[in-house]
């Protein structure tokens, strides 16, 4: 309007229209126009007080637009366009294109794009982001714990609000837990992609320090685990810029709505475990997805996951992801490696070497530079050993499994004699693992010489007071078993010789 009033001051001082169009930068077309115009609406100059900027526009322009008007044009559905826009490869100009081919008097192109930009300025401020079908997935936590009182003793726990949504669809889920550890916020995006029925290229977190170890505008460092859980989706992991909310808007006016729907609706009402807790959020998600319109675009997040998601979702795996952790840790000089107060072995050649771990609620894993070394079930903290033979030396192995119980069973089977000779080798060492290797030559004897010699032998051994792996082979070897041992005189000394008086001596 400012250059109206100045073409108008200009005229009525006698200027040119050639040089007021020079003086203001403007064609001498578009000072004819504004004259013309001023004509028609029976002003003159110079104007009255009371006739305003808005006044002014309206008497010059209105009355034009107003006889073009009159003409009813086709109003296209703007939330229909909206849905479509979220589509791959749908610009304004392909929509516009089908609206004038069902309504050829229907709005030029320009005032087409005026009239949609006008209408989505309209919309909420997570409604103008811009997301493609399937492709983004936004996850938080709500800011405000829910409590969780124990009906036996009255003890309050907090539980926390798992959120995640879909970017185009604005679809829903959430899910309590006890704690926002890993293991919770994994098994959150597991629930998720469960409730969505796919997986979408990109998931967004915030920069919690469970997931994102360090936050960076640039390179991000994301926590082994989660990593290993997008792996197995066949999605990627996107962080948030840090301080930056409005790059996850979308999940932010979700735990708005979860927490007034939740924390506002449902605060008479008390909750005695996790389970009564997410039940009460699965109905809540129900009225939310299912039975809510969003305003302005007339149709349910369920609706629009359907026609906006669901077919550019990938396919969930054949099995839910199984969450791991990781540890790095130093084999021991023994082989062994220890998680949790529980000691693992691995080949005895890695002994002292640093190793990866991976735990499950059923597995340990070792890695050792991304190869797999050993893998056991996982066992309780008791400070016991998992240990296979074929981690140890051959001269540990030679003697592992060898206990005190099973070297009696093994000379129980070969006979009593031999079962008494092994059990006395036993007993008379200070620690009986020193008798092992005796009691070991005298079994593995069965070999060479048969059940029935060794049994002899051990029966022979006993006779004459000998208790070594050395004497039952030497009473093999000579063939000893097959004799026997000589009878000692009940009244003379056991050897007959002149210079031995005997007992019988001092009576």
């Amino acid at each position: 309007m400012r250059h109206v009033r100045e073409i108008l001051r200009l005229t009525g001082s006698g200027v040119s229209k050639r040089e007021i169009a020079r003086r203001l930068g403007v064609v001498p077309s578009t000072v004819r126009e504004t004259l013309r115009r001023f004509a028609d609406a029976g002003l003159s100059w110079p104007l009255e007080p009371e006739v305003t900027d808005s006044a002014l526009e309206a008497r010059l322009y209105k009355s034009t637009s107003s006889k073009q008007g009159r003409r009813q044009r086709a109003e296209p559905d703007w939330a229909w366009m909206h849905r479509e826009l979220k589509r791959k490869h749908v610009t304004l100009s392909i929509l516009w294109e089908e609206y004038i081919a069902l309504a050829p008097d229907g709005y030029r192109y320009s005032r087409f794009c005026e009239l949609y930009r006008d209408w989505e300025g309209k919309l909420s401020v997570t409604m103008r982001q811009a997301h493609a079908g399937g492709e983004k997935l936004f996850v938080d936590y709500a800011g405000d714990p829910v409590p969780v009182v124990d009906r036996l003793t009255g003890e309050s726990r907090s539980a926390w609000i798992f959120v995640a949504v879909m970017g185009a669809s604005s679809f829903t889920y959430a899910e309590a837990s006890w704690s926002q550890g890993l293991g919770d916020w994994i098994g959150g995006h597991t629930g998720a992609f469960a409730a969505i029925g796919g997986v979408p290229r990109l998931v967004v977190p915030d920069n919690p320090k469970t997931a994102v170890i360090k936050a960076c505008f640039y390179e991000p460092t994301v926590n082994r685990s989660y990593i290993e859980m997008a792996a197995h989706y066949d999605t990627a992991i996107l962080p948030a810029r840090p301080r930056k909310p409005r790059d996850k808007a979308k999940v932010e006016a979700a735990v708005l709505i979860m927490e007034r729907w939740l924390l506002g609706r449902l605060r008479h009402q008390v909750f005695h475990s996790l389970a009564e807790l997410n039940a009460a959020i699965r109905d809540l998600l129900v009225k939310i997805n299912d039975e809510r319109p969003l305003r302005r675009l007339g149709l349910t997040r369920r609706q629009l996951l359907e026609d906006l998601d669901r077919p550019h979702l990938k396919p969930l795996p054949a099995a839910p992801y199984l969450f791991a952790e990781w540890r790095i840790r130093r084999v021991g000089i023994d082989y062994h490696v220890d998680v949790e107060r529980h000691y693992y072995s691995v080949p005895y050649r890695f002994a002292k070497a640093q190793v990866e771990v991976r735990l499950t609620a059923r597995t340990v894993e070792i890695f050792v530079k991304g190869e797999r070394i050993a893998a056991h079930m996982r066992g309780s903290g008791d400070g016991k050993h998992t240990t296979l033979q074929e981690h140890m030396p051959s001269s540990h192995r030679r003697y592992a499994g060898w206990t005190v119980e099973r070297i009696g069973r093994d000379a129980a089977a070969i006979g009593p004699s031999a079962s008494t000779l092994c059990g006395l080798i036993l007993e008379e060492r200070a620690h009986p693992e020193q008798g092992f290797r005796s009691c070991l030559g005298i079994l593995r004897l069965v070999k060479a010489f048969g059940q029935a010699r060794v049994e002899a032998a051990c029966g022979r051994a006993l006779e004459i007071g000998t208790r070594t792996y050395g004497s039952v082979k030497s009473i093999l070897d000579n063939n000893l078993d097959h004799q026997a041992a000589p009878q000692r005189a009940a009244d003379g000394p056991a050897i007959d010789h002149p210079n031995i008086r005997g007992a019988g001596y001092y009576h």
